[in-house]
């Protein structure tokens, strides 16, 4: 096997472990502060809290994809692993909605929803760079029918919106994946340590964002409240 193979082959295995580790990171926040009532009860009784996670996810998701290649490895691993925290302090509140049982289902589904996703991507040989536009399209679709049916409150919306948002999704992880393809092509065999470190985190940010969703809008699904 030639450098440039093998890097690149390093490349996109780091960026899933990356990505792994930023979605145990989340998982066990999560999981911990559900089950300490006093903490769930602040963040659930306090919006200030709830949305300067919110706030602070957003904040560090644009500076993560703006600066990445200017941050240092350290800052970057920061950012990257303050945004998981993040993000299980705002996805601790599932587990008082739904049923761990539903959780599980919930999560199993999207790994295996990612994982045939992902390996399209790998292996097909049909150019995925031109859906990124109707994808696109599709989830400011989805965003402005959510606004909508904060009003409406009509259960079939929730439910169309629910299934739209795992396709779009589904296309965005093959898409992105394609993309991580395409870049560690880019730079296999020419990449510094610090830059390796930056493009997987980067990838992994990417990949993260797509599971995450696809798990949010399967849990609208399968949801059965408690």
């Amino acid at each position: 096997m030639n450098p440039a193979v093998a890097r690149e082959r390093s490349i996109i295995k780091n960026v899933y472990m990356w990505m792994t580790a930023g979605l145990a990171l989340t998982g066990v926040v999560a999981y911990w502060l559900s089950g300490n009532p006093d903490m769930i009860r602040a963040i659930v009784s306090n919006p200030i809290v709830y949305f300067g996670a919110i706030i602070g996810e957003l904040v560090l998701v644009m500076v993560i994809s703006r600066r990445i290649m200017q941050m240092s490895t350290t800052s970057a691993t920061l950012a990257f692993a303050g945004y998981a925290v993040l993000n299980g302090i705002t996805l601790s509140i599932i587990f008082l909605v739904y049923t761990g049982t539903t959780i599980s289902l919930a999560f199993f589904t999207t790994a295996a929803t990612f994982g045939a996703m992902s390996l399209y991507a790998m292996t097909t040989k049909r150019d995925l760079s031109g859906m990124g536009h109707y994808l696109m399209m599709g989830l400011i679709g989805i965003i402005i029918a959510s606004v909508i049916n904060l009003f409406l409150k009509s259960p079939a919306l929730y439910y169309l919106i629910s299934y739209i948002g795992i396709a779009v999704f589904m296309g965005l992880t093959a898409y992105d994946t394609q993309k991580i393809l395409a870049m560690s092509r880019q730079y296999s065999g020419s990449v510094d340590e610090t830059n390796y470190i930056r493009i997987s985190i980067m990838g992994a940010l990417k990949l993260y964002l797509d599971f995450i969703n696809i798990f949010l809008f399967v849990l609208r699904i399968f949801g059965r409240r408690r």
